[in-house]
């Protein structure tokens, strides 16, 4: 009999890898030219040639003992300083690389620094729409996610109900911005209110609070929008950053931590979280990727394939009817549905082959998020199908 806790994760399991799973099914049936998958944030556009080579590279220059063996759990300390040195030399920070905890992911990151933070039903606060598997990672140490209802208007994050919902048992604030599902950047005004009722409710309550900034899109952004880099702006700031959007390598999960040295007790935290990450089993971030990402720390991805296929799919599903909101980052269309129970919505959306996700899976019901991190082929096919679907409502 598996265990009680995975009962409830098994039957809450992932919205999004069902519908792409579904996906799948639908492909061997009609085809995967005539199934129009914008479940998974799954990057389409390809790994930046510098990636490639670097691998090349790295491969026919190392000494393969060297490239594959194992190193301190943080990572390598030149990777981890040319990690810092970007940062700095991008936002004014003064890290090293004892700030630097490279990772298995933004996902290994999440997990590794909630395991160093939380106590149990200690409570973990999140902004509504949010990026569901936040439950599942709190849920993993015994933690409670406290979720703060979207402002709908906007999607910048609802702050008088967040100053509200901050207890004494609030350990962290977790926010992802740009935003997954909605494309939002916070703003800087938004983010020094924010830190502002963060150093109000630590006073308060004579705890610290740590602002967990949840990063894989920094990247993803249009039109020269700035997405604040959030240590600057509260000192009890950790920022999870991943390559897997702003390279294209989802399934190399590599990403880091950055503690800061204004964190409260941040040399107890860099060795918990050093700990945390081979206790829970990562041992350290992939060798290989390691490498690769520190020679392609400069690198970009076509972020102009993804603004090109925010313009069409946004201006087309506008002009058919759909209300939403432009995004200005990330690669996510957060629509609401034309009936308030959005799973009918997106049933009827199987029917013309298009497969988008509920908004109730990111905590925000009444809305569907639709990744465009697909072919603009695929989109130019599925038009129609968005046009019919609407009409039918």
């Amino acid at each position: 009999m598996i265990a009680d806790k995975m009962v409830d994760f098994v039957n809450n399991s992932s919205a999004i890898r069902a519908m792409f799973e579904e996906g799948k099914r639908l492909a061997a049936i009609y085809g995967a030219e005539n199934v129009y998958d914008f479940s998974l944030g799954n990057p389409n556009v390809p790994a930046p040639f510098e990636v490639e080579k670097a691998i090349k590279d790295i491969l026919l220059e190392e000494d393969s003992t060297y490239i594959h063996g194992y190193m301190s759990n943080s990572g390598y300390e030149d990777v981890r300083g040319v990690v810092a040195s970007s940062l700095n030399k991008r936002f004014g920070t003064t890290f090293t690389e004892k700030n630097i905890i490279m990772t298995v992911g933004a996902a290994g990151g999440l997990n590794v620094i909630l395991k160093t933070l939380l106590n149990p039903e200690e409570e973990v606060i999140v902004f509504a729409p949010y990026f569901g598997e936040y439950r599942s990672y709190v849920g993993n140490y015994n933690g409670k996610l406290v979720e703060i209802s979207p402002n709908t208007e906007t999607f910048q994050p609802n702050l008088p109900e967040f100053e509200e919902k901050i207890t004494k048992k609030t350990k962290a604030v977790i926010v992802n911005t740009p935003n997954n599902p909605t494309g939002v950047v916070y703003s800087e005004d938004t983010i020094k209110k924010l830190s502002a009722i963060l150093e109000k409710k630590q006073q308060e309550f004579g705890t610290d609070i740590y602002l967990i900034s949840d990063e894989p899109y920094r990247e993803l952004v249009y039109n020269g929008v700035e997405v604040p880099y959030l240590t600057k702006y509260y000192n009890n700031t950790i920022v999870g950053y991943s390559f897997s959007k702003s390279l294209s390598l989802p399934g190399e999960r590599i990403g880091y931590l950055v503690i800061p040295d204004k964190v409260a007790d941040s040399k107890e935290v860099l060795a918990a979280a050093n700990v945390a990450t081979r206790i829970l089993g990562f041992v350290n971030a992939p060798s290989l990727l390691q490498r690769v990402v520190a020679k392609c720390i400069n690198a970009k991805c076509n972020v102009e394939a993804y603004n090109k296929n925010r313009e069409l799919l946004y201006t087309s599903l506008v002009s058919y009817g759909y209300q939403c909101i432009k995004p200005e980052g990330a690669f996510y269309l957060f629509v609401k549905s034309p009936v308030e129970e959005e799973k009918i919505f997106c049933e009827a959306a199987k029917k013309h082959n298009i497969l988008i996700v509920g908004g109730s899976s990111f905590g925000c019901p009444g809305y569907v998020r639709i990744a465009y991190c697909v072919g603009y082929d695929t989109i130019v096919k599925a038009l129609p199908g968005f046009k019919a679907l609407i009409k039918e409502f």
